[in-house]
């Protein structure tokens, strides 16, 4: 498909959206056949599950009124804290059964009944041929015999029958659930029948949280962009004796108020918060209505953001946000970034994280590594050796449920609320028939980066056009959105080529911007960032994209790219210097054997697929030529870039071990 038009129309792409539900792409995943002959995939590295289609499976009158049924949450705190874990008892029960399941709602008032005229609205997760079950999504729920005395009918208790002195066996079964706040009231309902031929026992009571527009899930990010003119800004004293760099950096954090609020930071300084949201009306969708604007949607809230200035770089501070009416966050403490042109920088990077649940709960989507990599970053940010993170699109998986948004920002908070976060936009954020993106698959869900762009404002020129360009120590990050047209002659294209030519070669000598007038190098490194990679040595539809290789790689060689990170791919994998699919050049062994490709006479970029953070891991195929490394384990990239070179490790965040090392120098002249 040419990125600038459109070769179907939208009645074509929801006609093919139907046919596909009778189509499955692959019969690979452990699901009963009635759900692999009707479910529509969600193309590209969309799982589906039997929890992902409850809402499609008929939901059947349960065929025993029990009496002695009741479901009970307890909780150290009433109401609900923002962050805590409960246990959810169900009691009462006759005969417990491995298809027993606890299901976490929200808001409480959701209707978890049959939705009988709305059949065709689910067709993109579910299938075509049953009734859906529940109108709302369920935010997530446990099978009851995850507490293993349940079928094993280890807690007993006796219950009179109809008031006689007659008595009956009951039994009972508690499982944990893990709770934040996401500001809307929840309720656990009792389901028989498995997932997928439900019928509902029971339900609780709606169940508060304490504080619903309490501010949570700050991150920071940096604002220098050569898509704005923000940014780091030099003051130098009158008597040339001393100069110094003042910074900016910005905090977004939620809360389910709109008033606006705080952030106090540094010796006492204050800002007050910009404030915006999202509704249903801001979601995509077709004749068929997306997730988002349907069965997935839950509000978001409302997001704050403040720019904190008059920072210095590479320097401690501590912040604290909110209001005195709304409370206010611990005191939290951040470093800014180098200054762009400064000597060193110390980053992560990765792609593809997403989420987990942190209790044994099925989820809309879950992506089983990235509990394992947060956790090892979290350990580096805190150790004080990392500057800035960059998350290289598909960032929470979301993909039209609008609450895992929420579950993902609680999980990056000990980093985010760190260092510098920045992001890039992926498929999962963006993609979605008729809405302008390159690709018409539904990927987001429906969110169309709504979302994204809500949640992650990044240093872009304007809303959905999600490119930017960022200066941290002797690096220049060029990052780009593959779901956006990037054809020649388009306003992508153009900024590109006018951003990496205008790269101050005297201040950087790497182009991932930095400089030092000392060293008179022929250019500095470049580091461009992009979700859907060139290379890979993976099968899998919509893998890589010939035509966009065709129109950018040119860019990336005239303009003497040093390293391409991409994600897209689940796995690690390091190139030659590649170009037209050939090795233009070799990377040689140092002292240490560690690969080293010498960029003193530049001729193609290395491409390095990060793709690795979270969701399940693709296996490789026949490796290709210009394929050095491939390692498909969970981890990230840690890079640590200097004025002589850039040194460059994966790290497996399961063990802690550094599987691959490289480095990128050009030599003095």
């Amino acid at each position: 498909m040419e990125p600038s038009t459109s070769s179907s129309s939208p009645a074509v792409l929801d006609l093919l959206l139907i046919l596909l539900a009778f189509f499955p792409f692959s019969s690979s995943y452990l699901l009963p056949p009635s759900i692999i002959g009707s479910t529509i995939e969600h193309q590209n590295h969309t799982a589906i599950s039997s929890f992902r289609v409850v809402n499609r499976r008929n939901l059947i009158q349960c065929p025993d009124a029990n009496p002695h049924l009741r479901i009970n949450v307890s909780s150290k705190h009433s109401p609900l804290s923002h962050d805590e874990f409960v246990n959810v008892t169900v009691s009462g029960v006759f005969h417990p059964s491995e298809g027993d399941w606890v299901a976490m709602i929200s808001p409480s008032d959701s209707n978890v009944r049959s939705c009988l005229l709305n059949k065709i609205q689910y067709a993109q997760t579910g299938d075509l041929s049953e009734l859906p079950l529940l109108c709302h999504y369920p935010v997530k729920a446990q099978y009851v015999s995850n507490d293993p005395n349940y079928l094993q009918c280890n807690k007993q208790e006796r219950k009179k029958v109809n008031n006689t002195a007659s008595e009956v066996a009951t039994y009972s079964g508690t499982v944990s659930f893990h709770v934040i706040n996401i500001r809307t009231d929840i309720e656990f309902v009792f389901f028989a029948g498995g997932f997928e031929t439900p019928c509902i026992l029971t339900r609780s009571g709606p169940m508060k949280f304490s504080n619903p527009n309490q501010p949570l899930h700050g991150h920071v990010s940096s604002t220098d962009s050569a898509a704005t003119s923000h940014g780091t800004m030099i003051f130098t004293f009158v008597n040339h004796r001393a100069s110094f760099l003042v910074s900016q950096m910005r905090l977004t954090w939620v809360s389910g108020s709109k008033e606006p609020q705080e952030v106090r930071y540094g010796d006492g300084r204050t800002l007050t918060s910009t404030v915006t949201t999202f509704s249903r009306d801001d979601m995509c969708t077709s004749f068929l209505p997306s997730p988002a604007k349907d069965f997935g949607w839950h509000d978001p809230g409302f997001i704050h953001s403040a720019v904190m200035t008059g920072l210095r770089p590479s320097t401690a501070y501590s912040y604290r946000y909110g209001s005195d009416s709304v409370g206010w966050s611990d005191k939290i403490q951040f470093r800014t970034p180098p200054a762009g042109g400064s000597e060193e920088l110390k980053f992560l990077a990765f792609g593809d994280m997403g989420k987990a649940p942190l209790d044994p709960s099925a989820e809309h989507y879950i992506q089983p590594g990235s509990l394992s990599v947060i956790k090892a970053m979290t350990e580096e940010v805190e150790s004080g050796n990392v500057d800035s993170i960059f998350h290289i699109g598909d960032i929470s998986y979301a993909t039209g449920f609008l609450v895992e948004w929420d579950f993902f920002l609680h999980l990056i908070s000990p980093l985010a609320s760190q260092v510098s976060y920045m992001t890039a936009i992926g498929n999962h954020e963006r993609d979605y028939v008729n809405s302008g993106s390159v690709y018409g698959t539904p990927d987001s869900g429906g969110e169309c980066g709504v979302a994204y762009e809500t949640y992650f404002p990044m240093p872009t020129s304007a809303k959905d056009k999600p490119w930017y360009s960022i200066e941290q120590g002797p690096v220049h990050f060029t990052v780009i959105s593959t779901e956006h047209d990037w054809t020649e002659n388009s306003e992508q294209y153009k900024w590109m080529e006018q951003d990496m030519s205008s790269v101050d070669r005297s201040k950087t000598p790497w182009l991932v911007f930095a400089g030092f007038e000392t060293y008179d190098f022929e250019r500095p490194l470049q580091i461009k960032c992009r979700h859907r990679p060139m290379y890979s040595s993976t099968n899998g539809m919509f893998s890589t994209d010939d035509k966009f290789t065709k129109a950018v790689e040119p860019l990336l060689v005239q303009y003497k790219v040093d390293m391409v990170l991409c994600g897209h791919v689940h796995n690690y994998e390091r190139t030659c210097s590649v170009y037209g699919s050939n090795c233009l050049a070799m990377p040689s062994k140092d002292r240490n054997g560690i690969d080293t490709y010498d960029h003193s006479n530049f001729s193609a970029p290395l491409h390095a697929i990060i793709g690795m953070a979270g969701f399940s891991l693709d296996n490789f195929s026949q490796p290709r030529g210009w394929s050095m490394v491939r390692i498909s384990e969970f981890g990230y990239l840690r890079g640590h870039a200097t004025m002589e070179d850039i040194n460059l490790e994966f790290v497996n965040s399961n063990t802690r071990q550094v599987q691959d090392r490289f480095r990128i120098t050009k030599r003095q002249k």
